[in-house]
């Protein structure tokens, strides 16, 4: 019997999830990290493969690897990290921002304080580290997790390369890009592939560490979001306006649509979605800063579960926040100086939890209608992914905002939408 396994690295720790032929789980492993020390990645990676059943580690077929969508690190030529690595909330300053609307055409997604394109633009411009190196490697954080796996340097995936600007119609990097990039002769773009393609088989050494087989496939990875959605639909094919939020530490909308949408002054995208058999579509969405993470700012687990339990979800609430951690988001509302508005604050906790949900609530409807006004496929479900989709006040209060009907999602472990990749191709 052959295994598959997916491993997602999201905002809120690792899991790793194996299933069988048949889209079966067989197995999950936790762990935590920390997304601004790499060296957690490592540790964390091997520790997730590691903890799972001996049998399906030595019959393991092939593992995609899911990361954070524009969270980035630079390498030299050894795949060694050479600066701390820039997280996906990150926003680059005005300055870097301005220099990237000088090279990129307008309206493109790269074209955002936080675009994986703005945090190489701002790593080139380090003096501390750019005259050192000969060769340098720009990777998203699935990239480098594949290539400790793998050991080739230097490949992406369209996924995590559409903030980098590469261009998912075309299957290439444009002209703009190429040019720019010639101007800049240490720097080595990655080889772009489609997810789950296989890159190379494990390294020997690593094999034998981890006890899985020789022939072990690492393929091309994805981001975690769009993993996310592949676990919320599941084996089945999705109709065209089948949409997914997944509620973990931010918020991330898709859609899946005919027709590709983006539009920089929101910070909308559309990523390549191919099916067998059903030709190219597009998911179209986009990520906002909102969601779980600010609620951990100011409750503990125990103190959600308990307070969303005294919610009345039918009851609207007269608060109107704008939740962030700090200031800058990135969808609906794309202004990396967007102050957070969690005043006034009622002394009841109840009643200050159901004003942080309503205004997610809020957000979320906002941020599917622009995507409707833009062009996007009509929306005829949607799925939930993601910690907030236990949260049954959250749930209805969003169902009364989205006026959509709400499906249950088939999983909502990114991890399951990797390991459903690995298993494809």
């Amino acid at each position: 019997m052959n295994y598959f396994v997916g491993i997602d690295f999201g905002t809120s720790g690792v899991r790793a999830i194996a299933i069988n032929i048949y889209g079966e789980i067989l197995a999950i492993s936790r762990t935590e990290y920390d997304i601004r020390d790499y060296e957690t990645w490592q540790a964390a990676l091997y520790e997730v493969i590691a903890s799972l059943p001996e049998e399906i580690r030595r019959n393991t077929k092939k593992i995609v690897i899911d990361g954070t969508s524009a969270t980035v690190l630079i390498c030299d030529r050894y795949g060694k990290v050479i600066a701390p690595p820039m997280i996906y909330s990150d926003a680059c300053s005005q300055e870097v921002l301005e220099q990237v609307k000088k090279i990129a055409p307008s309206q493109q997604a790269v074209c955002s304080a936080t675009s994986s394109f703005a945090k190489l633009v701002f790593c080139l411009e380090n003096e501390e580290s750019r005259p050192l190196f000969s060769s340098l490697y720009f990777l998203h954080q699935a990239d480098w997790l594949g290539f400790l796996l793998h050991g080739k340097l230097g490949v992406s995936d369209y996924h995590n390369a559409l903030k980098l600007g590469y261009d998912p119609s075309l299957l290439e990097y444009p002209a703009w890009l190429r040019d720019w990039a010639l101007r800049n002769p240490a720097l080595i773009l990655p080889e772009v592939l489609a997810p789950s393609k296989t890159v190379s088989i494990i390294q020997q050494a690593i094999a034998s560490t981890l006890n899985l087989p020789f022939d072990c496939e690492i393929g091309a990875g994805t981001t975690d979001s769009n993993a996310a959605f592949l676990a919320s639909v599941g084996t089945a094919l999705p109709e065209i306006g089948t949409a997914v939020t997944s509620l973990g530490s931010t918020m991330v909308l898709k859609v899946l649509s005919d027709r590709p949408i983006n539009d920089s002054r929101y910070g909308i995208y559309s990523h390549r979605f191919e099916y067998p058999n059903f030709g190219c579509l597009w998911l179209v969405g986009g990520a906002s800063n909102v969601g779980g993470a600010v609620l951990r700012q100011i409750f503990t687990d125990q103190q959600l579960q308990d307070l969303s339990d005294c919610i009345d979800p039918n009851i609207s609430s007269p608060l109107d926040y704008y939740p962030l951690t700090k200031k800058g988001d990135r969808f609906p509302i794309n202004d990396p100086e967007l102050l957070p508005r969690l005043s006034p604050r009622p002394d009841d906790p109840v009643k200050f939890l159901h004003g942080l949900l309503e205004s997610m609530a809020r957000i979320e409807a906002e941020g599917y209608k622009l995507l409707q006004n833009l062009g996007a496929s009509p929306i005829q479900q949607i799925y939930t992914a993601g910690g907030g989709a236990k949260n049954q006040a959250w749930t209805k209060i969003r169902d009364r905002y989205l006026q959509i009907p709400m499906q249950q999602s088939i999983q909502t472990e990114a991890a399951y939408g990797a390991a459903l990749l690995a298993k494809s191709i």
